[in-house]
């Protein structure tokens, strides 16, 4: 595939990126310490935010796409302007670095998990803390709300999944089952079921309002860093320390397919929009493309000198997005696995990059504490 586009700045890893949903831009997060936003035709850098203090490890949207928040090892979360990169409010109250963030579906709160054991929900608007979560044990590495806004999941090392409910802040249900760290959580589309994935090597389905384990997902042989619902809620896909990529029947607890190809631990992993293709990045450098139907690969995308960290689909599914220790970022072809553009600039690793809606706004954050 011919390189159309070289973007140049990355001094080191990238290791988020995401395309906005209307695909003309793309956001960064580096090991460089800095967040980029970038327009996917021309390859120039849009924006640059900067204001923490220590490195930040999460970034969102809001459903609008007008700001973005941020979390960070200087303890804050940051609602940024979208557009004008000016820092709209700062929410402190975490004793703890910030792991995770991430907007309610109305846009209205925020919600943030901490080292410091605690899930705080903020108003986006006022900045004020409206309700502390209390009741994990350890830290909080993964938070995400509900479609319907009305509650909240949380993953911790202290290997429980927790869902609350967001306006009282009451602890709903506490879900026992894994015998390690929760690494991801999600709410399945209806919000009915939550899935999360653990270093103890297990995908668990969850029913959010019993509290029941489902299933039990059993057949990886590492840890899995990553899990996702597909878009009809009918799947599960797991990337795992084992090299492989699983797809599950989230009514049955089946495996479905077993994705092999990769050479080492597989990162990241996601559903098309149309649910017929899964997309994952890997520490062998490699992006894969495959059928979620026949479990076939159906493109390798060669080109990254470092791991791959962080993968996503473009909104209408004719792209994909990845982000790597070899501090580029690259969009590829995802018909022809050719490679579109080569978005370079960051000087060092990103950790955690988002689109807004809309398409017009970017989140990063970043080792450079912005």
């Amino acid at each position: 595939g011919d390189l159309v586009k070289e973007l140049k700045g990355h001094t080191d890893s990238v290791l988020s990126v995401a395309f906005s949903p209307d695909g003309k831009q793309v956001v960064s997060g580096s090991h460089d310490k800095s967040v980029c936003i970038w327009d996917a035709l021309s390859g120039d850098l849009v924006k640059e935010l900067k204001g923490h203090t220590g490195s930040v490890w999460s970034v969102a949207f809001s459903p609008d796409g007008k700001q973005v928040v941020s979390g960070s090892d200087d303890k804050s979360v940051c609602i940024w302007d979208a557009l004008s990169g000016d820092l709209v409010k700062e929410l402190k109250g975490h004793t703890g670095s910030v792991w995770s963030v991430a907007f309610s579906p109305d846009g209205k709160q925020v919600v943030s998990g901490s080292d410091d054991k605690s899930v705080c929900i903020w108003d986006a608007l006022s900045g004020d803390l409206v309700k502390e979560l209390k009741g994990h044990t350890d830290s909080v590495l993964s938070v995400a709300f509900s479609p319907d806004g009305k509650q909240v999941v949380s993953g911790s090392h202290d290997k429980s999944v927790c869902i609350w409910d967001a306006l009282s802040g009451d602890l709903v249900k506490e879900l026992k089952g894994h015998t390690d760290s929760v690494l991801s959580v999600a709410f399945s589309p209806d919000g009915k079921q939550v899935v999360s994935g653990s270093h103890d090597k297990s995908v668990c389905i969850w029913d959010a309002l019993s509290g029941d384990l489902v299933k039990e997902l059993k057949g990886h042989t590492g840890s899995v860093w990553s899990v996702a619902f597909s878009p009809d809620g009918k799947q599960v896909v797991s990337g795992s320390d084992d090299k492989s990529v699983c797809i599950w029947d989230a009514l049955s607890g089946d495996l479905v397919k077993e994705l092999k190809g990769h050479t080492h631990s597989v990162w990241s992993v996601a559903f098309s929009p149309d649910g017929k293709q899964v997309v994952s990045g890997s520490h062998d450098e490699s992006v894969c493309i495959w059928d979620a139907l026949s479990g076939d690969l159906v493109k390798e995308l060669k080109g990254h000198t470092g791991s791959v960290w962080s993968v996503a689909f473009s909104p209408d599914g004719k792209q994909v997005v990845s982000g790597s220790d070899d501090k580029s970022v690259c969009i590829w072809d995802a018909l022809s696995g050719d490679l579109v553009k080569e978005l370079k600039g960051h000087t060092g690793s990103v950790w955690s990059v988002a689109f807004s809606p809309d398409g017009k706004q970017v989140v990063s954050g970043s080792d450079d504490k912005s």
